[in-house]
């Protein structure tokens, strides 16, 4: 374990080192939190209580997701391009030789990234849209604490997502198209664009039921306070058993995808 949390550290501090494109971001988050608080507001000044939120609950849906966006990379930017393009020009085969799991690996690498961007262009954006709106902030540290585990589990299952995502360019080659289609459907699901409690009936249901309303959607919902007591804990387990299912789909496919690895003919 000391390896990967070694791994971990460096992924922190690598994604430390983009000083500019972290003020960069954490600019641009503000921006469109900005944009979509201000398109929010007015939508529920006509539709009061939409989706069992108030005002101050969906501003506060509004900014958690600013706050989370590249900390559970909604839309890519984490580790799949680097291992695409390592499968690609066969750089994998160093991966494979290390004295490391390929999968434990890149999860430990992809944690410190996550750690770094909550930290980085997470807490300053949720702190200007604290300062400048009525947003719901939770009053118990046991709330802020569950907002953290469900966050980590998060993270978890986008990097199981988007891992069996980077390994598709063992038979694409060229994940570049998967890749992007990856973060469309992490956007809409995820409930980034809208929360998923406003999609209508059948489709508001699966998408609560998919993988990718562990990004952002039972995060929000867990800060908002929105699950306690035994909800809480089922909110956890959805969590974790998506994460537990896709890291072994993820193994299955990683031990099929290396048979295919072929270096100098061997």
């Amino acid at each position: 374990m000391r390896l990967y949390a070694i791994v971990a550290a460096g992924g922190f501090r690598r994604h430390a080192t983009y000083r500019v494109a972290t003020a960069a971001g954490l600019f641009t988050n503000t921006v469109f939190g900005f944009i979509m608080a201000y398109t929010y507001t007015a939508l529920w000044d006509e539709r009061p209580q939409l989706g069992g939120y108030d005002l101050s609950q969906a501003l506060t849906y509004v900014w958690l997701g600013q706050a989370l966006l590249m900390t559970c990379s909604m839309m890519g930017g984490g580790f799949e391009d680097e291992l695409v393009e390592r499968i690609r020009t066969g750089d994998v085969a160093v991966d494979l030789y290390r004295p490391a799991d390929l999968q434990l690996w890149w999860l430990a690498g992809d944690l410190g990234r996550a750690a770094f961007h909550f930290v980085g262009r997470g807490i300053a954006p949720m702190a200007i849209g604290a300062f400048a709106f009525d947003l719901a902030v939770p009053a118990s540290p046991l709330t802020w604490l569950a907002f953290l585990v469900s966050v980590t589990l998060g993270v978890v299952v986008s990097f199981a997502i988007r891992f069996l995502v980077a390994l598709s360019a063992f038979w694409l080659m060229d994940g570049a198209g998967v890749t992007q289609l990856a973060w469309l459907v992490a956007l809409f699901f995820s409930g980034m664009l809208l929360p998923l409690n406003l999609f209508p009936g059948v489709l508001g249901e699966v998408a609560r039921a998919l993988p990718w309303s562990s990004l952002l959607q039972v995060p929000a919902d867990v800060f908002l306070g929105t699950y306690e007591g035994g909800a809480l804990v089922g909110a956890f387990a959805f969590q974790a058993g998506w994460a537990v299912v896709l890291l072994a789909a993820g193994r299955l496919l990683q031990a099929v995808a290396t048979r295919r690895v072929v270096v100098q003919g061997g």
